[in-house]
């Protein structure tokens, strides 16, 4: 005889298990329950314990289903985000351009404003400064140096007249017009110029060589005193340059002649200073000098 096509549970043991348990799960839940009540009721404390114990030993699992909870609930944010990521970066990439452009806007005004304080630094100390005035233009390649001052006769620029810069000599006053004038330049071959070593006062003549360098000879004879490195300032020697004004550094020897550079860069340089012959700034007396009169002879004295 076959067996009918379903049972009731309580023909399959199975079945009859699984409810029992269910049924002693039940009951199990509902006994702790009431022995928590009763003992939250009449013992706080340990109530309290056993609170205490229960939230660390479930400290782990409520962590990780924080962390699960907080993963799906940020799935549309992170979605959004890759979604706008091209815009964004594009964005972003103009934004760095620009602030970049900034920084080296700012970076170029700050460099101006250092060399033009040190330039009015060097005009309040120095009483032969005649007048400010700015390089508009400069030879850098052709055999004769020469730079263009936007300042001319009519602002008392006269010829022969050294020009420097916060960095140090530029050159002398070549010829004027009635509002430029034409500079040239310690590079230029027919510009001399006495110097001395700044630590110990070596005489030498610079002479400039074509090529932006300057060539230095030493006026002692004997062995070459320069070495790389070496400060060059102007000694002073002839009335034009005032002394101590930086000219140059050696960067190399060869023989009997150093060769340096320049320590002022026309075609970096804007503004300067022109100054008065430094014969003239000696020879010119004091307006503020009090005036000494000769003692006139007494009209009591005997006369011959």
């Amino acid at each position: 005889m076959a067996r009918p096509p379903s049972r009731r549970p309580g023909i399959n043991r199975r079945a009859q298990y699984s409810l029992f348990a269910s049924y002693v799960v039940a009951v199990a839940g509902a006994a702790i329950s009431l022995l928590l009540v009763v003992v939250a009721i009449f013992d706080p404390t340990g109530f309290s314990a056993l609170r205490t114990g229960t939230a660390e030993l479930t400290r782990p699992v409520s962590t990780g289903l924080k962390g699960m909870v907080s993963g799906v609930g940020s799935i549309d944010e992170v979605l959004a985000a890759y979604w706008r990521a091209g815009s964004q970066n594009v964005a972003l990439r103009r934004q760095v351009e620009a602030e970049r452009n900034r920084i080296i806007e700012a970076k170029a005004v700050a460099q101006e404003n250092l060399r033009l304080k040190r330039l009015l630094k060097l005009v309040d100390k120095d009483g032969s400064s005649l007048l400010t005035a700015r390089l508009i233009s400069s030879s850098s390649s052709s055999a004769r140096r020469f730079a263009r001052l936007n300042a001319g006769q009519w602002q008392g620029v006269r010829t022969g007249m050294p020009v420097r810069a916060a960095e140090g000599l530029i050159g002398r006053v070549h010829s004027t017009t009635p509002n430029t004038s034409e500079v040239l330049l310690l590079t230029d071959t027919g510009n001399i110029v006495p110097i001395r070593r700044a630590n110990d006062s070596i005489p030498a003549i610079s002479t400039g060589a074509g090529d932006g360098s300057v060539e230095i000879r030493a006026l002692s004879a004997g062995r070459n005193p320069f070495k790389p490195g070496d400060l060059l300032v102007t000694s002073g020697i002839g009335g034009i340059y005032q002394p101590n004004i930086p000219v140059a550094v050696v960067v190399r020897v060869q023989g009997e002649i150093a060769w340096g550079f320049p320590l002022a860069n026309p075609s970096r340089v804007d503004a300067v200073t022109v100054e008065r012959a430094f014969e003239e700034v000696v020879t010119r007396p004091d307006p503020k000098a009090p005036v000494t009169q000769e003692a006139e002879p007494s009209s009591n004295a005997a006369q011959p």
